[in-house]
């Protein structure tokens, strides 16, 4: 396996600088307008299918596509992003949440594909390490297990450098300046460290960017707001990550790990 290979996913942001050219919106730069887009990557190229794409990958086609395709219902699971992300124990995939912060009016929402070294469920059982956060059973209702064995803390597997990534971006509806969206940024991704163990290690690339539209400022002490925002776009992501979990499906190829909902669906 190749490295470089890692790479040929960063093509799909020059599809969607392509898509917002069309469209006239970017930087400005004199007469012109430069899109300036954001990339990550994770690793899914065993997922199945030819990848005999001879000189040009499909990348830059499909980024294009999704851009111009955006709208307000999405998919999740083993869709997109997700399709060929795994976990430690179980298959992996796109997930998002939002949530409403009371009386501010601001909202934070979450998207990330859960492609990581960790587990986002406890052991062998089916109950999520995020389950304190979890909003109307969205990834099953299950609560905390009862217990939780000390083998559940640790990667039980096969880890393969520069396979594993979380790749995730949290977004609100605030006035932020770019410092504060850095902070939000910065306190959302202990999101993964609650959905996921383990976290952050040097076999994990994990990545969550953050973007504020402006629409509503921040009431009273901007410090304090943007404490609160951070601490729950933390739990928002955390989340997103159990609900990639939960929506995911087997791939139908030889091997393929099993989903969430292969093992558990049926104690629902």
């Amino acid at each position: 396996m190749s490295f470089g290979r890692l790479r040929l996913g960063l093509d799909a942001a020059a599809g969607v600088v392509a898509a917002l050219a069309e469209q006239g919106r970017g930087f400005a730069v004199g007469p012109a307008r430069v899109p300036i887009v954001s990339g990550a990557i994770l690793f899914d190229l065993t997922n199945g299918g030819d990848k005999a794409w001879g000189r040009f990958s499909p990348y830059r086609d499909l980024g294009y596509t999704a851009a111009i395709s955006a709208g307000r219902d999405a998919a999740l699971g083993s869709v997109g992003a997700g399709l060929g992300a795994r976990t430690g124990s179980l298959k992996g995939g796109l997930g998002m949440a939002s949530t409403a912060l009371g009386s501010t009016g601001l909202t934070v929402g979450a998207l990330a594909a859960v492609n990581a070294l960790g587990s986002a469920t406890v052991g062998d059982g089916p109950h999520f390490w995020a389950a304190p956060f979890e909003m109307e059973g969205e990834f099953g209702g299950l609560g905390s297990p009862s217990e939780t064995p000390s083998s559940a803390w640790f990667a039980d597997g096969k880890p393969l450098a520069g396979a594993n990534t979380t790749i995730a971006i949290v977004a609100t509806d605030a006035a932020l300046t770019k410092a504060e969206a850095r902070m939000l940024a910065v306190m959302a991704q202990d999101g993964l460290a609650r959905a996921l163990v383990p976290c952050h290690t040097p076999l994990d690339g994990d990545t969550v960017f953050a973007v504020a539209t402006g629409l509503h400022p921040l009431a009273g002490d901007r410090v304090t707001a943007l404490s609160t925002l951070g601490h729950v776009a933390s739990m928002t992501l955390a989340r997103a990550v159990a609900r990639g979990v939960f929506e995911a499906t087997a791939l139908e190829i030889p091997g393929a790990q099993p989903s969430w909902r292969d093992r558990f669906a049926t104690i629902r």
